[in-house]
């Protein structure tokens, strides 16, 4: 079903009347489809619901005017405006209540999220781009408040981009920069930085951007008036307002109720936005929540009973009916007949995804049952196994977890038991966690042909008389080969356009490549981050820059929560290569110096973490990430840039590995291992350590996700027999993540002589100065000292202690 755009041009009264009748359906439908999902969750079938009633005529508002090419960037009650643009059927609706693994049945995630957050797929099963222009988008949806909007930010600037600059393939992606991103939100989820930030960055970009705020005076069960100032959306944004001298946001307010109101409203923000790139903001006033905001609790606890009297009378469903009737598209008595059909409908659908969901375990139940009924016969604990068994076959619903887990516990009666039936549990339950395991775990990276992982390293060349230069014109010359080589690239951040960034890595490419593709913005990290993750899911290939690493902490629930997530969350049918550059490290103060390695190791699986030692090897890895399909933090050395390197003569072409660690010196009495500055430190250790008689190797990590993925430094801990990572983010940082890849994940306990060990900074942020950095971080003197303290425990007699 598909709701079709209401025209301005003379249609006879039979076509109006097909297409509001339609509307009907559609709204009825998802009304239907709310109502007895509730019911789904609280009678067991499904964990939580969370939906879509009393937003239905604003949506099927929005609908009419999203074209092909258009994105949403929206939140999770948005089932009627996917159902009106033919995007979700019933049966999906509740494959996605009852978390079904199939993404034939489940599309929007697969059963990785709960029902109500949706997606397209942007993906062939390749996952090569498919022609964007040829169908209704939709990012795939996150569940934290306000965190679709940053996001929304960067769909609506892509646009603007293919309007604007030339040389981009866009054949796929735009068509002129005509496209536009539709966001939604909830009133009370105004209160959230990331949409003030969104609104405000959407109105200096002047971007193509609408954005629907559903109110209806509640957040949960808090009220307006603790929400908004004024409770007021709209009245407390007028500030924005555009007029003929300033630009801003073309604001409009309309009643949720008023379906006429509604399909003008939507094709007036629709005029405005492909054709000016003004954003505009939508206030949809006065919208109920029949059911309350989910199925957690009742909305009778918190809404008085005039509330609730109101509520009903003001049901945007309820007003849509009395004004078909009123304007005679239909006698109650054929909408009652709708209704009925409508509700059959919906429970068939009901029906047919639970099926689809229950019948593979069901199916599974009767491979499962003689192989435990085999087993007990082999077992001398028969009666446990057969009491799983029988527990199993009086499970009306069994799920996979049941199954799983009566079959495990029933190996642990079969000890000692070597018979053929024991062998064919082990088979089924093997067989059953290979097939299954994937469906939850999949593509947390890319599978594709693209993975960075597939991408092959080049070296750098140089000629006989390479100069030495600064290290910063590496990475300026090199971008300048992006630039200049791919048009789809583009960078931005504070300070990366008019200056050339902070340490000059850009320096002169914003008046060669123009302010679009080489931009400043403004102080507002999240939105830099969305910027970037809106633009590369409509095919570019933006770099956000974050001036310091400890600013990404600003963005970081946008990196966590959205990026590093979205193909694991779309099952691969939706990506957002993004490069994110940053620098850090050895920079002296408390905000200015953090190390936050380990947090960010942990917070961002799906992303590739990169800590280049120095431009070079930092250029290698831009290169080598522009050839791939994934996202990606790189990390410069933020001391590095005055540092002299050799200037390559294949700038642009050659490409730093991920994943593949480098051995920096050779060594024999133990291994060092350790990342971006604090390697500086190391090397000179090594140095001083090799005059009293100690052999260190040194190894360069140069990518914390993914790590070592060759296991080479376990080769050299099979050399040394001794490990020490040294690491200046905080004790148990980065380094305990190390520390476990190398002794536990490559086995390297098995060839240590002595204890593994790590050497940090200290647990408090870095002072100020040069003495603060001293007594916070890793000096040479504490990496020597260390080292020698380890070697003195292992001999004594040749290490004499000095302390």
């Amino acid at each position: 079903m598909q709701s079709e755009t209401l025209s301005k041009k003379a249609i006879s009264f039979d076509d109006f009347k097909i297409q509001v009748l339609e509307d009907y359906k559609i709204a009825v439908t998802s009304r239907e489809c709310s109502l007895l999902g509730r019911r789904e969750v609280l009678t067991g079938k499904a964990k939580f619901g969370i939906f879509g009633d009393g937003k239905e005529i604003p949506q099927l508002a929005m609908a009419k005017v999203f074209k092909n090419g258009d994105f949403r960037s929206g939140y999770y009650r948005d089932q009627t405006f996917m159902m009106a643009i033919g995007a979700l059927n019933i049966q999906q609706f509740f494959a996605g209540l009852y978390a079904d693994t199939s993404i034939e049945n489940e599309p929007m995630s697969a059963g990785r999220q709960m029902g109500g957050h949706f997606a397209t797929h942007s993906l062939n099963e390749d996952g090569s781009w498919k022609n964007l222009m040829q169908q209704k988008n939709s990012s795939a949806d996150i569940s934290p408040t306000a965190g679709q909007m940053p996001r929304l930010l960067g769909l609506a600037q892509a646009s603007k981009i293919y309007r604007n600059v030339d040389g981009i393939d866009a054949e796929k992606f735009s068509d002129n920069g005509n496209e536009i991103a539709w966001g939604t939100i909830g009133n009370a989820s105004t209160s959230e930085g990331h949409f003030w930030e969104t609104i405000n960055a959407a109105g200096v970009l002047q971007v193509p951007m609408v954005m629907s705020v559903w109110d209806d005076e509640y957040g949960i069960s808090v009220h307006a008036k603790h929400q908004t100032t004024k409770e007021n959306i709209s009245e407390i944004l007028k500030g924005f307002q555009r007029n003929e001298d300033t630009k801003g946001y073309e604001i409009i307010r309309v009643n949720g109720w008023d379906y006429v109101a509604l399909v003008e409203a939507y094709e007036k923000a629709s005029k405005i936005a492909r054709k000016t790139h003004s954003p505009v903001l939508i206030h949809v006033k006065e919208l109920t929540q029949p059911q309350g905001h989910s199925t957690s609790g009742s909305h009778e606890r918190y809404k008085d009973e005039d509330r609730l009297t109101w509520e009903r009378a003001h049901d945007c469903n309820v007003k849509f009916r009395e004004w078909i009737i009123e304007n005679n598209f239909a006698t109650s008595k054929e909408l009652d007949e709708l209704d009925k059909d409508i509700k059959k409908q919906v429970r068939d659908g009901k029906k047919e995804a639970w099926a689809a969901y229950a019948n593979p375990m069901k199916a599974k139940l009767k491979e499962l049952s003689p192989l435990l009924e085999a087993a007990a016969n082999d077992s001398n604990n028969k009666a446990n196994i057969l009491k799983f068994k029988k527990e199993l076959l009086e499970l009306k619903d069994p799920l996979k977890k049941d199954l799983l887990v009566a079959a495990r516990k029933s190996l642990r009666y079969l000890i000692g038991n070597e018979s053929a039936a024991k062998a064919n549990l082990i088979d089924w339950i093997n067989d059953y966690t290979d097939k299954s395991q994937p469906e939850y775990s999949s593509h947390l990276y890319s599978e594709s042909s693209e993975s960075a992982l597939l991408v092959e390293g080049i070296a750098p060349t140089y000629a006989d008389d390479a100069p030495e230069v600064d290290a910063r014109i590496i990475l300026r010359d090199n971008f300048d080969k992006i630039f200049e080589t791919r048009p789809e690239t583009l960078i931005f951040g504070e300070d990366s356009g008019e200056i050339g960034d902070v340490n000059q890595g850009l320096e002169g490419l914003q008046q060669k490549y123009g302010e679009l593709r080489v931009a400043d913005v403004g102080i507002r990290e999240a939105t830099i981050l969305g910027q970037g993750l809106g633009m590369a899911m409509r095919g570019l290939r933006p770099i956000a820059e974050i001036q310091y690493l400890d600013y990404v902490l600003y963005a970081l629930q946008i990196m966590s929560d959205d990026l590093a997530t979205l193909q694991y969350r779309s099952k691969g049918k939706q990506k957002a290569p993004l490069i994110i550059r940053t620098r850090g490290h050895r920079l002296e103060g408390i905000w200015h110096s953090g190390s936050p390695m380990g947090a960010l190791v942990h917070l961002l699986r799906g992303i590739h973490i990169l800590v280049p030692r120095n431009m070079t090897k930092a250029a290698g890895f831009y290169n080598l990430l522009l050839e791939s399909d994934e996202p990606a933090l790189v990390v410069e050395c933020l001391n590095g840039y005055r540092l002299k390197e050799k200037l390559p003569n294949n700038l642009g072409e050659f490409k730093t590995e991920i994943g593949v660690v480098e051995t920096l010196r050779e060594g024999t009495d133990i291994t060092l291992v350790s990342y971006g500055s604090t390697l500086r430190l190391v090397e000179e250790a090594a140095d001083e350590l090799q005059e009293v008689g100690i052999s260190a190797e040194v190894i360069d990590v140069q990518s914390l996700l993914p790590f070592d993925i060759n296991h080479d430094i376990v080769k050299s801990v099979a050399k040394t027999n001794r490990l020490l990572v040294i690491d200046e983010d905080v004790p148990g940082g980065a380094s305990a993540y190390i520390l476990q890849q190398i002794v536990e994940e490559q086995n390297a306990y098995v060839y240590l002589d002595s204890k593994p060990q790590t050497l940090t900074a200290k647990a408090h942020r870095p002072a100020y100065g040069t003495d603060g950095d001293y007594f916070s971080k890793p000096s040479t003197e504490d990496i020597f000292e260390k080292i020698y303290s380890i070697m003195n425990e292992s001999n004594p007699s040749k290490f004499p202690s000095f302390k």
